[in-house]
């Protein structure tokens, strides 16, 4: 018997088949509770549709009109399938928001607010990375009114720099003049003297028209500086990922090197480590070439460097370090960072050098992270 043209594609309940079945036959469902040995309640609850199809109901029921088990469990199973299925915009747009967004670390900052709603969410998000952004799969406003996409980042790298963005623009400072930068960096470099000095740092870069943040990093999160333009000029942000003095100060000279060069847009990631200190990334272009050799003899000028390792090395002591830091004006631990990156010194060498210096900066800098926490309307955005 052809079953399939006694009733019509949508998925139905197997009852309902089956007494079509038995209308066809004939048959009462007194007479097929006979032929297939089961109570009359258990017929009658299943052709009304009370309850599902069991293993054994199948196989009796198969015998009994024809047809295989099988058919009446993939007809139980169209039906259950069918009924179970619900509008399943919300779970596509939150899959698409999760693959954008580091969704949940963002919820643990307080950079978006907790919703089991898939619109609040989209709100949430489009609130912190912008609309269009959002839209055109994140991407990055500059100052030269144009968008580009950010470098090749992870989503929780992507969502680190918006929020950077986000704290910059609640930040005053000068007017910012790449002449006023160059001039000013023997001022930058005498910070490097002393940990301390580094609370200093966000004033000094504001008085030249650069804003300084920092922001914690989330999980996943390599980048040890950022260099973006918005409308009111040059910032920099830093992760502070790993707190060490050298590493510190390589990555702000660095950044610098894109503000005074007026790069537009520069993530970098990877130059520091937590043991092994700077460790430059293998520049993609010129920009991030010349910003690494910048960086570097803006610190110790290389041909003193080179000096100081022909005079002194292969033994360093302690001592040699700080009487070259002294005349240098420069923390030992910068010279150390240094010698390390040349592999004249082993990373575990003179660790002691190596200072922390995170707490002094976030002292005085405009921090989200580390029990530091910026509220949304102080960054002028909507709550």
């Amino acid at each position: 018997m052809d079953q399939g043209n006694l009733f019509d594609t949508r998925p139905q309940h197997p009852g309902k088949i089956l007494k079509r079945i038995l209308d066809e036959k004939g048959w009462t469902q007194d007479d097929l509770a006979l032929v297939i040995g089961k109570s009359r309640q258990s017929v009658s609850e299943f052709v009304s549709c009370k309850t599902g199809i069991t293993l054994d109901m199948a196989v009796v029921l198969a015998v009994a009109v024809g047809n295989s088990a099988q058919e009446w469990l993939k007809w139980d199973h169209l039906y259950r399938l069918s009924i179970s299925e619900k509008d399943t915009s919300e779970v596509e747009i939150k899959a698409r928001l999760y693959g954008l967004a580091p969704v949940r670390d963002m919820v643990k900052r307080g950079w978006i607010r907790q919703t089991d709603s898939a619109t609040e969410l989209q709100a949430e998000l489009e609130a912190f990375f912008g609309p269009e952004s959002l839209a055109d799969g994140l991407s990055f406003p500059v100052a030269t009114k144009r968008t580009v996409k950010l470098p090749k980042l992870n989503s929780a790298e992507i969502a680190w720099c918006f929020r950077a963005r986000q704290m910059a623009g609640s930040l005053l400072c000068g007017d910012f003049s790449s002449n006023r930068l160059e001039k000013s960096s023997g001022t930058l470099r005498r910070l490097a003297s002393h940990p301390k000095e580094a609370r200093r740092l966000s004033k000094v870069l504001a008085d030249l028209g650069v804003r300084l943040v920092i922001v914690e990093p989330l999980p996943d999160v390599r980048i040890d500086g950022a260099t973006f333009w918005d409308d009111r000029g040059p910032v920099i942000a830093l992760s502070m990922r790993h707190d060490r003095i050298d590493g510190f100060w390589f990555t702000v000279m660095h950044e610098c090197s894109h503000v005074r060069n007026g790069d537009p847009l520069s993530v970098d990631t990877g130059m520091v480590d937590a043991v092994k200190g700077i460790i430059v990334p293998l520049a993609d272009d010129e920009a991030e070439a010349r910003a690494n050799r910048e960086a570097a003899d803006s610190l110790i000028p290389s041909e003193e460097m080179d000096s100081f390792i022909r005079r002194v090395g292969p033994l360093y002591a302690t001592d040699r370090i700080i009487q070259f830091a002294n005349r240098l004006k420069i923390h030992p631990g910068i010279i150390v960072g240094q010698l390390q990156f040349r592999k004249e010194l082993g990373y575990m060498n003179l660790r002691d050098c190596l200072v922390r210096i995170r707490d002094h900066v976030i002292s005085t800098t405009l921090t989200d992270g580390w029990g530091q926490i910026v509220a949304p309307a102080a960054l002028g955005v909507k709550i």
